[in-house]
């Protein structure tokens, strides 16, 4: 963590979002973000405890640290109130196909805010930042069938299936990016 108390992501502006470091702060909306089943219902399928939120989200300022590469808070631009959280992560989850060694995509939004876009708006200018300053590295996802407005988020912004695996008890499709 910076003096500033942020994990250090750079700032990426778009028509209507900042998408910023997390900061120390912002931890009362990650955990409400977390805690919401709506949320968690293709992520995990059980809203996170208090102590499961703050795991996570101190494993994104480790990974902005170790890896240079994180998730970001998605910020309205005009309210600057926190809407959701995208980026990237590499995991090493125990899946086969492994997708270790790859830039993992994920996007989460606010439920209240789900419909206007954003999700599509967030992962076009993360994909663009990673295609500037990680041109070489493998970007893939995964998601549950079941969440078809993320599917087709991802195959809006270039994303394949490539396989079908059991993950943590339920079925996800992984994904990787195809630049055209």
């Amino acid at each position: 963590m910076r003096s500033d108390g942020s994990s250090g992501a750079p700032e990426i502006e778009t028509e209507r979002l900042i998408l910023r470091g997390m900061r120390r702060d912002d931890f009362d909306a990650h955990a409400a973000l977390w805690a919401d089943p709506q949320v968690t219902r293709f992520i995990g399928g059980k809203p996170l405890t208090r102590e499961e939120a703050w795991n996570s989200f101190v494993r994104y300022f480790g990974m902005w640290a170790l890896l240079g590469f994180g998730f970001w808070a998605v910020t309205d631009k005009a309210t600057g109130r926190l809407v959701g959280e995208a980026g990237f992560q590499e995991r090493m989850r125990d899946i086969d196909p492994s997708i270790e060694g790859t830039i993992e995509t994920g996007w989460t939004i606010l439920p209240e805010a789900h419909g206007q876009g954003l999700a599509s708006e967030t992962v076009v200018a993360m994909l663009a930042w990673a295609d500037r300053v990680l041109p070489d590295k493998r970007i893939t996802c995964l998601i549950a069938p079941q969440n078809t407005a993320s599917m087709r988020v991802a195959h809006k912004n270039g994303f394949r299936a490539f396989a079908r695996a059991d993950y943590q008890g339920g079925e996800v499709v992984l994904l990787e990016r195809t630049k055209t």
